[in-house]
Order: structure tokens, then C-alpha cells, then sequence
């Protein structure tokens, strides 16, 4: 039983560390962010992102999304303009799990059984990044960057889409920042 529990543990972050997105943010800290109230996207930016048309497509009506959400409604005349920029490379992670255990069991020598076990797990995955910025329209200055970092899981059309739902999501889930 006292085993049990951190292996349970272990396994519980192992596989939960696969699949968050970490995000970190930043920000000018003399901006009042209640002032924005609309947006656009700012199409400049978002051509110089190496994806896919449909993936942009993808990011940013899961960005219109979650800003509605917040309050923020898209508008030819916008407060704030948002872009986009992405990063990914190929990752590969090697775990050694060296195991010495003993046991107990039927047989001549009931009260000898142990063994070693050498297990070596290479995974390989792509890693994207994701990064959503927030300008000031009028300053044409940057006011607010979100960055998400995870694994990407493209192994069919759903979970791709909902994928990237999730990294917009953890990200503008940040925005506005909280004064502390």
C-alpha cells in the first residue's frame, strides 16, 4: 500500500504533463486593460505565421471564441489588434525505469523470487508554441503577449481542433491580467 500511492502519483503527473499546456505570460503593467472593449485581428501579423491557412483559421475562431467570452466583440474599429506567431520542433524523451523487486510465491523456493527489470521508453512527439499578442491600436505598441507550450496531438481532424482550442483557451484564460 505504501507503494501504491506515489506510483499512482507518478502516474497521474506523467500522463498529465503530456498533455498540458504551459503558458506563460507578460505585459505593460501601466496599461488600464478595462479600456479595451473590441478587437481585430491583425492580419500583417498572422501572414507571417508558418502554419496552415486552415490552422490559422482554426486559432483564430478559437480566439474570437474566447474573447467573446471575456466580454470583447470584434469590430472594424478596434481598441486592440491580435496576432498570432507559432514555433514547433520535434521532441524525443528517454525514460530509463530500472526495477528491482521481490516476491513471494508457490514453487520450491517459496520465499525467493526476485528479478531485475530494465525498461528504456523513448517517445518522440512535436512540440508547438503558440504565441497570442494583444496591441494597442492606437499606440501600435505590444500591451500583452500569452505564450502556450505543449505537446501537439494531430492524429486525426477532432482531436487537432480541440487541441488547439485548448492551448487558446489556457492562454487568453490569462487575460486580463490580475492586479496583485
Amino acid at each position: 500500500m505504501k507503494f501504491i500511492k506515489p506510483l499512482l502519483l507518478t502516474l497521474v503527473i506523467l500522463f498529465s504533463s503530456c498533455s498540458a499546456v504551459k503558458v506563460a505570460v507578460d505585459y505593460d503593467s501601466k496599461v488600464d486593460f478595462k479600456k479595451y472593449k473590441t478587437f481585430a485581428f491583425y492580419k500583417t501579423g498572422i501572414d507571417k505565421a508558418k502554419i496552415s491557412d486552415l490552422d490559422k483559421k482554426r486559432i483564430l475562431r478559437a480566439i474570437e471564441s474566447e474573447l467573446s467570452l471575456l466580454g470583447l466583440v470584434k469590430s472594424e474599429n478596434p481598441d486592440m489588434l491580435v496576432s498570432i506567431f507559432t514555433k514547433s520542433r520535434e521532441k524525443v524523451d528517454v525514460n530509463q525505469n530500472n526495477n528491482f523487486g521481490y516476491g513471494f510465491g508457490w514453487g520450491w523456493n517459496p520465499w525467493m523470487g526476485n528479478g531485475m527489470n530494465n525498461n528504456v521508453n523513448i517517445s518522440q512527439y512535436t512540440e508547438g508554441t503558440l504565441f497570442i499578442d494583444f496591441i494597442d491600436k492606437q499606440k501600435k505598441e505590444l500591451v500583452w503577449q500569452g505564450v502556450g507550450t505543449g505537446a501537439l496531438k494531430i492524429q486525426n481532424l477532432e482531436k487537432k481542433e480541440a487541441r488547439v482550442k485548448e492551448f487558446v483557451k489556457e492562454i487568453v484564460s490569462k487575460f486580463p491580467p490580475q492586479k496583485k
